[in-house]
């Protein structure tokens, strides 16, 4: 073989490194063909260790009601991964922590709304505290994560 096919081989090898990832963590988001924040959140999500398929749809109620979804935490997008729900903009690491600890009697983590500063909210720097809830089957929530930031002028 000549020394430019072995070059072209290696490069189309460590191309493909990042979809070979070990440990990549697979799911699906359920989100608007329109929403720029939930592609953002999904950008977050994927540089952080996940590999989300982005299912778009105009219709996000039947999904967020088959998966427990409440009103008072609903946000924009719904994602599915590891058979756990998670609702809005919830920050990679606290996703991470939830799959690594697996609560048997949780059913998911929630961002109520869609708080400026969350993954996927950003807007200079320009951030508000937010609570990252975890649910169970029944809708009960208790806090699981806290981001505390405080407000730029």
């Amino acid at each position: 073989m000549k020394k430019s096919h072995y070059l072209l081989t290696a490069t189309l090898f460590l191309a493909a490194l990042p979809s070979l990832a070990v440990g990549t963590i697979k799911g699906t988001n359920y989100q608007s063909p329109s929403c720029g924040c939930c592609k953002d959140w999904v950008k977050h999500m994927n540089s952080n260790g996940f590999d989300l398929e982005m299912n778009m749809t105009s219709n996000l109620h039947p999904i967020k009601q088959a998966n427990g979804i409440q009103p008072e935490y609903a946000s924009c997008h719904t994602a599915v991964i590891q058979g756990y729900v998670f609702e809005g903009h919830v920050p990679a690491q606290d996703v991470q922590r939830f799959l690594k600890e697996k609560p048997a009697n949780l059913k998911g983590l929630a961002v109520a709304g869609m708080p400026m500063g969350s993954p996927g909210m950003d807007y200079n720097d320009q951030k508000m505290p937010y609570d990252v809830v975890a649910f169970d089957d029944a809708g009960k929530t208790v806090i699981w994560a806290s981001h505390n930031q405080v407000q730029k002028q």
